[in-house]
């Protein structure tokens, strides 16, 4: 999909926190160049050294004035982004976390037989670190806002393979749930995206991931993959005002795949 050209910039004057961007395949980069197509103003994380050179051209390219690194396993890291947020905008009107992370042995194995500390670990990057940054974002929104974090239909029916994150993603659909309840009031909205199976970086931990592709084009009713625009567009299209009343919903993008059997 390519972005249409969008001459009325929907989302300027807003700021907002990008975290999840790996490479150019990542859907956290989908959801950042929409949000820029209509004006935002964002800033940008990356995971360590290694992915600094694959995530600078592309803060570069949306003319990012907050980089730097955010590791949530590394104590401070999540406090020190939204710190030099404070310092230099003072405010932020939405958050887009796509991070998840299980230990390799964690995820290949049974749910059933999750050592404790797989579970743990896996549950602190994939659903608490997301709520963790609502806790720091709160306060920055004062005027209302939105956040956003991925999702996968593993978290709502058993997905061959998926396992472990299968149970994190259903936590953290929860979360979205109950931080929604608790956050509306102040005009924060919360949701949980859940796109079609994606082509990432972090897809490819997954065994047989590409039949899983293939499954999902031949049987979605789209008859097509989504792509990391479409996830963007929806997104931005969310933390308009124009959602203003929309929230606590896991939002499938997927061309209709979950709704058949």
């Amino acid at each position: 999909m390519t972005l249409p050209t969008v001459k009325a910039k929907l989302l300027e004057g807003k700021k907002g926190l990008i975290v999840g961007i790996a490479n150019d395949q990542s859907i956290a980069w989908g959801c950042a160049r929409a949000f820029r197509a209509l004006g935002a103003e964002l800033a940008v994380t990356y995971l360590n050294d290694k992915a600094h050179r694959f995530v600078e051209p592309l803060a570069r390219e949306i003319e990012a004035p907050i980089f730097m690194p955010l590791d949530v396993m590394v104590p401070g890291q999540i406090e020190a982004v939204f710190d030099e947020i404070t310092r230099q905008w003072g405010e932020i009107d939405y958050l887009v976390h796509s991070i998840a992370f299980a230990p390799r042995e964690t995820l290949a194995g049974r749910v059933t037989d999750a050592p404790l500390d797989g579970f743990l670990k896996t549950m602190e990057v994939s659903c608490w670190s997301f709520m963790r940054m609502a806790q720091l974002a709160e306060p920055l929104m004062k005027n209302g806002g939105a956040m956003f974090t991925m999702s996968y239909y593993g978290a709502q029916r058993v997905v061959e393979n998926y396992n472990i994150m299968g149970v994190a993603k259903a936590a953290l659909e929860s979360a979205a749930r109950y931080m929604a309840a608790e956050l509306g009031p102040k005009g924060i909205r919360v949701h949980a995206i859940s796109p079609g199976p994606l082509a990432t970086r972090a897809a490819s931990g997954i065994p047989e991931f590409d039949e899983l592709l293939a499954k999902a084009e031949r049987k979605a009713p789209a008859r097509q993959l989504v792509g990391i625009d479409d996830v963007g567009a929806a997104v931005a299209f969310l933390a308009h005002d124009a959602a203003r009343l929309i929230t606590g919903q896991t939002i499938f993008i997927d061309g209709g795949y979950h709704i058949i059997d």
